[in-house]
C-alpha cells in the first residue's frame, strides 16, 4: 500500500509543478554556466595542493581534497536533482567560506602566500557560483 500511496503523491499537481519549475531553473543558461564553473572550481580546490605545491602541508591538502570533492558532488546533485537538493546550496556557500579560511585555521602560520591566494580565490568563486545557483533556483521557484 505504501508504494501506491507514493506513486499517487508523486503525481500530485503541486509536486509535478515544483519539479517543472526546478527543471526550468536548471535549464537556464546562467544556471548551467554557474554549475559548470562551480564544478571546475571544486575540481581545482581538490587538486590545488598538488597544482600550487602545498601538498606537503598534509592537513590542508586533505582538507582541500575533501572539501573540493564535496563541492563537486553537491554541484552534480544540483544539476541532476535540483528540486531535491536546492536547499543544500547554502552548504555550498559554507564550503566556499571554509575554503577561504582553511589556510589560517588548518595550516596556521605554515600557510604561505600562494596557498592563501589559491584558497581565497577558489573559495570566492565557489561562493559566487553557489549563490548564483541559489538565486536562480529561488527566483524560478517563487513564480
Amino acid at each position: 500500500m505504501a508504494e501506491s500511496t507514493r506513486s499517487n503523491i508523486e503525481q500530485h499537481p503541486d509536486i509535478m509543478a515544483l519539479r517543472a519549475r526546478s527543471e526550468a531553473a536548471m535549464a537556464n543558461p546562467g544556471a548551467q554556466a554557474a554549475e559548470g564553473v562551480g564544478l571546475l572550481t571544486g575540481l581545482y580546490i581538490a587538486a590545488s595542493p598538488w597544482i600550487v605545491g602545498f601538498s606537503a602541508n598534509t592537513p590542508l591538502a586533505i582538507s582541500n581534497l575533501i572539501v573540493g570533492l564535496a563541492f563537486m558532488f553537491m554541484l552534480v546533485g544540483f544539476g541532476s536533482a535540483f528540486e531535491r537538493t536546492h536547499g543544500m546550496s547554502w552548504a555550498a556557500v559554507g564550503i566556499g567560506v571554509w575554503t577561504i579560511v582553511a589556510p589560517w585555521v588548518v595550516a596556521g602560520p605554515a600557510a604561505v602566500g600562494g596557498t592563501i591566494l589559491s584558497n581565497v580565490i577558489a573559495g570566492g568563486v565557489g561562493i559566487l557560483m553557489a549563490l548564483a545557483i541559489t538565486g536562480i533556483g529561488m527566483a524560478k521557484t517563487k513564480r
